[in-house]
């Protein structure tokens, strides 16, 4: 799940905590089959070019439902919300984009080129994961999960911030936006956001493991 997606959630939060008539609620889920988001549009426009279809990682995965089941979900956790809950959706089993990205193709018609098959019509290009990019996609951060009266709704109870902190938060981080203090604004999402490592000590961790084998 993404650092900022999570800010986010402290925010809704935060407001319920303090009391309005409005109730504040979150609903978490994974990328919607046919939406602007998916890749399914995207490799449908590269297959029909002619490909190639590219992927950023041979074992990248994410959860997928339909356009209606999603809309269905949200209107009832909506339903269900008395204030400050973070439902997650039942995405079902995560699916591997590479095999997602082959079956299209084949359903289109076409045969995937690649060494065991040169003679293929679409090869699929791995190119390299970007910036912050997970190969497995996480819908649980922290907290207890409890079911619902829905089999299909979960909820976690997620730690949350008061009022008078998070203006604090906020306010440091338009501070530093306006300065472009780009340290400054990954270090206050690490104090906040539970879990977040920036893609910089990943990186560098990464490229110190790589060393350690040589």
């Amino acid at each position: 799940m993404g650092a900022t997606k999570r800010m986010a959630e402290l925010v809704l939060q935060t407001f319920n905590l303090e009391g309005s008539s409005t109730i504040f609620t979150m609903v978490r889920f994974g990328h919607v089959l046919g939406s602007s988001g998916s890749v399914v549009p995207l490799f449908r426009k590269q297959i029909q070019s002619g490909g190639p279809v590219t992927l950023t990682h041979q074992d990248i995965t994410r959860y997928f439902m339909t356009i209606p089941e999603a809309v269905g979900l949200v209107l009832q956790a909506g339903s269900m919300a008395k204030g400050g809950e973070v439902f997650v959706l039942d995405m079902g089993e995560p699916v591997r984009i590479y095999d997602l990205a082959t079956k299209m193709i084949q359903l289109s018609g076409f045969r995937v080129k690649d060494s065991a098959n040169p003679d293929g019509d679409i090869e699929i290009t791995i190119t390299a994961l970007r910036p912050a990019e997970k190969i497995y996609e996480e819908l649980i951060i922290s907290g207890d999960v409890s079911s619902t009266n829905n089999p299909k709704i979960m909820k976690t109870d997620e730690a949350c911030i008061h009022l008078s902190e998070l203006k604090s938060c906020i306010r440091s981080i338009e501070s530093a936006g306006e300065q472009e203090d780009i340290d400054a604004i990954r270090k206050l999402f690490q104090t906040y956001v539970e879990g977040y490592i920036p893609y910089k000590e990943i990186e560098d961790a990464m490229y110190k493991s790589r060393r350690n084998l040589v």
